[in-house]
């Protein structure tokens, strides 16, 4: 059942975007939001990174979409672009990866779907996997919220956290119970699914991600060596994470 707030939004036929990623936090927030708000009040909204998005992230997407729309953003640099201009990596303090990315072209595809699209008249619902137990700063986080910054020119938009306070068993479980199978790099041993290397892996992820995708292990490598600056928060270069020549 949706909270209250929610099915009025629904009732009033708000559009809701599932930010797709194509990992499990996704999967799980869009098999639930699948169940719960009629199909033709939803969008599939994935942000395309070359060079580091894993390989056959939007054919999984595509698989579990259920004939909702799926539309792919693109910014207008790839992150290896990115690096070289700012000739560093992204950090938690600077997080252009995410903004520049993901945020920014995604509210711009938003935009555009809206306008495209009156019988929304400009009421959209902007859906994110985050979770509380993934992070101190996560779990502060508001669950719902009117996105003051994107509400204006005719739109009224909020920001909804749909499995906000659910645990990584119950995300896998949502998944299972659904019928579905999540990313295949989770099988592989990777922990978290987003670039196939993120300033917030863990060590034992870059490892198996440099065992994966040896050739963008080699590129970022390349960059680290070329910048000066590693890609890793610990201050430690990728090499000497995983033990692995570059």
């Amino acid at each position: 059942m949706l909270p209250s707030h929610i099915q009025a939004l629904v009732d009033c036929g708000a559009l809701f975007v599932i930010n797709d990623s194509g990992g499990k936090d996704s999967q799980a927030m869009k098999v639930r939001l699948k169940k719960l708000i009629p199909h033709r009040q939803l969008l599939i909204m994935h942000a395309h990174l070359p060079e580091v998005e894993w390989e056959g992230s939007l054919e999984h997407i595509e698989r579990y979409a259920d004939g909702i729309p799926v539309i792919v953003a693109h910014a207008a640099k790839t992150f290896i672009q990115m690096v070289d201009h700012r000739g560093m990596f992204p950090s938690p303090k600077n997080r252009q990866c995410t903004s520049d990315l993901k945020r920014g072209p995604i509210e711009r595809e938003v935009r555009r779907y809206l306008a495209a699209h009156p019988e929304f008249g400009g009421l959209v619902v902007n859906c994110m996997g985050l979770r509380a137990a993934e992070s101190t700063g996560r779990s502060k986080l508001a669950a719902f919220k009117l996105n003051t910054g994107n509400s204006k020119a005719g739109r009224e938009w909020y920001d909804w956290l749909p499995i906000h306070s659910l645990a990584t068993d119950e995300v896998f479980a949502t998944i299972r119970d659904a019928g579905e199978e999540p990313f295949w790099t989770y099988a592989k041993g990777m922990k978290r699914k987003s670039c196939c290397f993120c300033i917030f892996a863990t060590a034992d992820d870059h490892t198996t991600a440099a065992k994966l995708v040896p050739h963008t292990y080699a590129l970022i490598c390349a960059k680290e060596r070329q910048h000066g600056f590693s890609l890793s928060m610990t201050g430690k270069f990728l090499p000497e994470i995983t033990g692995i020549a570059a």
